[in-house]
């Protein structure tokens, strides 16, 4: 059986009413929970060399996960089914950006430029083609996550109009992406397991694309010459899995912007990742950005 909207399914006494929009006390702590995984794949990504090979491994560890999910769980309802294909077809285009943008930029500059510039365009999006409002606490929540993440990208560095532009175009993926699983969800019939699983079905089509660009002997080589840093990537992708699997089944009943915005304070754990273990600097004012961060994940649980 595929998860239900917790808003249905589960006690009721620890929900929150913000404006109309249940949300769950823990179910926060799970985005954050997702933020912290997401933060550690990208990493892994950008810590490769080789980063299109990496993601192409780390699409094919998601994919294979979903083939073997799909055998078991039930079909999403009909209506869901154009979200499912135009997502997987978005995240497709959002990886090949990802590469592009950490080809240009450090992680703790390319990450947070791409995820700060999300929120504000889902929450757009949501009020647009969901129609969800949401209360001025959410708004300076978000506002204030975004502002700070960044902050935390353009402080103090030399950013290059390039690289910008391959971050944003990332971060326009990440909102459209977000935006069609928060309803694409909500259609799925209480599906979010199968829901997510079809959607990463569409992962196959990485390697295909990487095999047409490169060949083959270019993607199984690495195999036998680096076995490491396939085995990274392969763990990679089953982190992916685990932390936007969480995020499609928060949209099921949270407000889609506050749900983007809680799960991108995962640029506050990916600073730290590239301060500890890629030797990143970072600076006295890229730690107040960061409480700015925090202090916006604060608001959107007021």
């Amino acid at each position: 059986m595929g998860l239900r909207s917790p808003v249905r399914s589960l006690d009721c006494r620890r929900l929150v009413q913000l404006d109309g929009i249940c949300m769950l006390s823990y179910t926060g702590a799970f985005v954050l929970l997702a933020a912290l995984l997401h933060a550690s794949w990208n990493a892994m990504l950008h810590g490769n060399r080789d980063r299109y090979l990496s993601m192409t491994w780390m699409s094919i560890a998601i994919a294979v996960v979903s083939t073997f999910a799909i055998l078991f769980l039930p079909l999403p309802k009909a209506a869901a089914w154009p979200y499912i294909v135009a997502s997987g077809l978005v995240h497709i285009v959002y990886n090949v950006t990802l590469v592009r943008s950490y080809r240009r930029n450090d992680l703790a500059q390319a990450y947070p430029i791409a995820r700060g510039s999300s929120p504000l365009l889902v929450t757009l999006g949501a009020a647009l083609f969901a129609h969800e409002a949401i209360g001025a606490w959410h708004v300076l929540g978000i506002v204030l996550i975004s502002g700070g993440i960044i902050a935390l990208a353009v402080n103090g560095r030399n950013v290059s109009r390039a690289g910008v532009l391959a971050a944003l175009t990332t971060g326009a993926t990440i909102a459209l992406y977000t935006v069609i699983d928060g309803i694409g969800v909500r259609l799925s019939g209480g599906e979010a397991l199968a829901y997510t699983a079809w959607m990463f079905f569409f992962y196959w089509l990485m390697p295909v694309l990487f095999v047409t660009s490169r060949g083959l002997p270019a993607l199984l080589k690495p195999v036998t010459q680096t076995p490491m840093a396939v085995g990274s990537s392969l763990i990679g992708g089953l982190v992916s899995i685990a932390a936007y699997g969480i995020v499609i089944w928060a949209l099921q009943s949270g407000a889609m912007g506050a749900v983007s915005a809680l799960r991108e304070t995962s640029v506050v754990f990916a600073v730290l990742i590239g301060r500890v273990f890629l030797g990143e600097p970072v600076s006295a004012k890229r730690w107040v950005a960061c409480v700015v961060v925090a202090v916006g994940a604060v608001c959107l649980g007021a």
